[in-house]
């Protein structure tokens, strides 16, 4: 592509830099949380409406998504989707820097079709409320906002510089066993003790652990275990979080459990009940195609992306499940040092800082550039999509099937 293209999308970031970091620090200022962020929706909405958007909001029923379009009018043109979170944790504030992800996504979406003028394809900016807990993704990916759409692009601040995420598959599974309340001391034979089954559970997957792949493991804590020491307790409940290097292992983990927690009930005469507790996250594939692309952009500003630490997971995102549906690239740009970490105060105040505006400029240009070429190169689209159809249920980068 033309170098010319590239430098209109560098002037028009340059020429919104002050307006952007004025928007990243507005809503690191005023931290809002999961599915409750109406300012931070205002303020973005506002800004791209103010530049001929046409704004939906209220995306797939929830209430604090939205979704931006601009669009030059031919049939059959490509879209491309730049993805805006902007949701804080609870006591931390924007201590995993939505704000940078927000600010840089809105300076992307407008940066590309300023940029592109008059070229046929639509530009898109989806707002994705409760990345921190609740999956706004997920519910957009089920209600068929990224149907039609080519690629999605989104970046987030780190303490890695990472071409792309790993990011695991992760579900919640609630376990209760019924059992029998009696007196210890006074009928201690007709009672059923339903904790002492749970805490055989957590010993069961203690020593099936040990045996689980890469990138799997289990965590559970008990949300209900007996309500007096002189009642042996008739209800006990356990909160498990699984997490899997693919969506595939994460259903043998979840068969798994409940095989477990069944073979417990048998042993201890109790009656269980497993069920899905909170709405999961699919693993994360890497467009290696379009990661490619962002790399290389991102290194005009000095910042060189590499693959990720062999064996080392960061956790689970909702941008998995649109991953799984889209093309999509989801790279690590660092704010901090990598001797620290995000879900700190520190992280927090690094989304504000120096170090913050300038990944954040750098990450609007490198997505923008992206998003151009996702527009005028039809021969990128055809390899992100090949990848993604030939490779379904691989992690990270799609052509390779494992963690690098």
């Amino acid at each position: 592509m033309s170098g010319e293209v590239y430098a209109r999308v560098r002037d028009e970031v340059r020429r919104r830099a002050d307006r952007l970091w004025d928007v990243a620090l507005t809503l690191h200022a005023d931290p809002e949380y999961a599915f409750e962020e109406h300012r931070a929706t205002t303020l973005l909405t506002t800004e791209l409406d103010r530049e001929g958007f046409a704004v939906e909001h209220g995306t797939a029923g929830l209430p604090t998504a939205f979704t931006a379009r601009a669009a030059a009018p031919q049939r059959d043109a490509p879209t491309v989707a730049l993805l805006l979170e902007y949701d804080a944790l609870p006591g931390l504030g924007h201590a995993c820097g939505h704000n940078l992800i927000a600010a840089a996504g809105l300076g992307a979406a407008l940066a590309t079709r300023a940029a592109l003028a008059d070229t046929p394809g639509t530009v898109l900016a989806i707002g994705t409320p409760a990345e921190e807990g609740g999956g706004g993704k997920v519910t957009e990916v089920e209600a068929g906002v990224f149907d039609d759409v080519d690629a999605a692009l989104m970046f987030h601040p780190g303490v890695y510089d990472w071409q792309w995420a790993p990011l695991t598959a992760q579900a919640q599974y609630r376990v209760g066993f019924h059992g029998r309340a009696a007196h210890p001391t006074g009928n201690p034979t007709e009672g059923i003790d339903a904790l002492a089954a749970l805490v055989q559970l957590f010993n069961t997957l203690a020593v099936t652990g040990r045996r689980l792949p890469a990138g799997s493991h289990v965590q559970g804590i008990v949300t209900h275990g007996g309500k007096a020491t002189n009642i042996v307790p008739e209800y006990a409940e356990g909160l498990f979080g699984l997490r899997a290097l693919t969506t595939a292992a994460l259903d043998d983990l979840a068969h798994d459990l409940a095989t477990s927690a069944e073979g417990v009930a048998r042993a201890t005469g109790t009656r269980v009940e497993v069920e899905r507790a909170a709405q999961g996250y699919a693993h994360f594939r890497d467009s290696t195609a379009l990661s490619g692309r962002f790399a290389a952009h991102l290194a005009r500003a000095g910042i060189e992306l590499t693959p990720p630490a062999p064996g080392v997971y960061l956790g689970s995102s909702d941008i998995g499940d649109v991953s799984n549906r889209v093309p999509a690239i989801h790279p690590f740009v660092a704010i901090m040092g990598s001797d620290g970490s995000d879900h700190t105060p520190e992280f927090a105040a690094a989304a504000a800082s120096d170090r913050g505006r300038e990944v954040l400029l750098a990450a609007a240009e490198a997505l923008a550039c992206t998003a151009a070429d996702v527009l005028l190169d039809e021969g990128l689209r055809q390899r992100a999509w090949a990848d993604h159809t030939d490779h379904t249920d691989h992690p990270g980068p799609a052509h390779t099937g494992h963690t690098t």
